[in-house]
């Protein structure tokens, strides 16, 4: 899943920045739009960074 990070954190040893778009798996993206620290975005309308 795509999302927005809406605050900076570190996944997977990896800076993650406010602001960023990134993909991440499904569950932990799902947590993080829950726990209000990203927001879902849409692939067709967004340029990303990927995560592994």
């Amino acid at each position: 899943m795509k999302i927005k990070m809406l605050v900076q954190s570190t996944y997977q040893d990896q800076l993650l920045r406010a602001g960023k778009i990134y993909e991440i798996n499904d569950e932990t993206a799902n947590r993080w739009v829950v726990s209000g620290i990203a927001e879902r975005v849409d692939d067709t309308t967004q340029k990303h960074e990927t995560t592994n």
